[in-house]
């Protein structure tokens, strides 16, 4: 007789989900948002100064930037594959502060690993979505411990919320429409498009921007 093997328990990402002891989501954002919902919000973009690194020098100076932060917004970009096999790492990390984002073509970088101070800081909070999955990708490029990331996500999810995407989370609770236009193109490319460019620095922006809004409604835990 044939028996399935057991699935494994899913992985415990309560880490990057730091509620405040008793928190509860009011139940107008529980809900689940569609398409043609979605599609009625205005449409939104970051609209502030986006800073590409392209080279070792760049990347300095805009660390000496983002460790003054307190909350950056994160995510990264990788180049699809449409045949199965191994997924190539992030081609970019984005991260958003509180007036501009920054833009890093990993693959130009030489002293990528300066990025580690920043990444396990405990004293600047990196908001994002499927974070775990990010970082597992980013370490192909350096190895470094992460510290306070906090996943979107993850949040939502044990609020009993039914969005836990940046869209559906981005519609919720800011009401406006971010593009996924730009989301399958080549973010390999030596020079990005402006479509591009602007896709990747909203995503980081709006991450930290509804970071932000689940702080006001009090849901986080003050670490």
């Amino acid at each position: 007789m044939n028996r399935r093997t057991p699935k494994p328990p899913p992985p415990d990402l309560s880490y990057l989900a730091p509620l405040r002891e008793g928190a509860e989501m009011v139940e107008e954002h529980k809900r689940s948002f569609t398409s043609e919902e979605i599609g009625l919000l205005p449409l939104t973009a970051f609209v502030g100064k986006i800073i590409l690194v392209e080279c070792d020098r760049q990347l300095h100076q805009a660390m000496h930037v983002l460790h003054e932060e307190e909350v950056l917004g994160f995510d990264t970009e990788t180049r699809p594959i449409f045949k199965k096999g191994q997924i190539p790492p992030p081609a970019l990390l984005q991260l958003a502060s509180h007036k501009d984002v920054y833009i890093f073509q990993l693959s130009k970088l030489q002293d990528k690993a300066v990025l580690t101070e920043l990444l396990a800081s405990r004293h600047i909070i990196k908001s994002g979505v499927s974070v775990r999955d990010d970082l597992k990708g980013l370490k192909e490029h350096f190895e470094f411990t992460e510290r306070r990331f906090v996943d979107l996500g993850e949040v939502a999810k044990r609020l009993g919320m039914l969005t836990h995407g940046l869209r559906n989370l981005s519609a919720n609770l800011l009401g406006v429409r971010i593009s996924k236009g730009a989301q399958c193109s080549n973010w390999a490319r030596e020079a990005l498009s402006t479509k591009q460019i602007v896709y990747a620095a909203t995503d980081a922006w709006i991450s930290r921007e509804l970071y932000l809004k689940f702080a006001d409604m009090g849901v986080l835990r003050d670490e």
